[in-house]
């Protein structure tokens, strides 16, 4: 592509409150959050559902927006691409994960833990200030949704 590529990613959060990491060649053999390029006329919010039923199997609900990241030909994706990177918490009722072939391994993580694991683009800082949210100067507000 010769334009930024918009993708949507979650944070998933299972009934035991703990989050699913990805393992993905692709990003290097890094863990990463599960996501997807948005297609065309697809709202973000159907194409994080969509994106993470391929990707894991597993339905998600109580769908919130916490962050927007900008890529460009950053080192840690296997290709030259500048992404947009749009983010969302939410949850699952599902331990059972079904990964594609876009990942190779997964783990349910205390967020307490995440620091244990070799995290790719800019996962570390962004679990960071989900750990720290009461202290982040950072905040999220979703002033209107069609």
């Amino acid at each position: 592509m010769k334009y930024p590529e918009p993708t949507v990613g979650a944070i998933i959060f299972n009934p035991d409150n703990k989050v699913l990491l990805c393992k993905a060649h692709k990003w290097n053999d890094k863990y990463i959050i599960p996501g997807g390029h948005i297609e065309l006329g697809e709202k973000m919010e159907e194409a994080l559902k969509r994106e993470i039923l391929e990707e894991t199997g597993l339905k998600i609900y109580d769908i919130h927006l916490i962050s927007i990241k900008e890529s460009v030909y950053n080192d840690s994706f296997h290709e030259k691409r500048h992404m947009i990177f749009i983010d969302y918490t939410c949850k699952t009722d599902s331990y059972d994960v079904s990964l594609n072939d876009e990942a190779q391994e997964y783990e349910w993580v205390d967020l307490k833990d995440i620091d244990n694991y070799e995290l790719g683009g800019f996962l570390k800082p962004f679990f960071e200030e989900l750990k720290n949210k009461k202290e982040s100067r950072h905040k999220t507000e979703i002033l209107y949704n069609y």
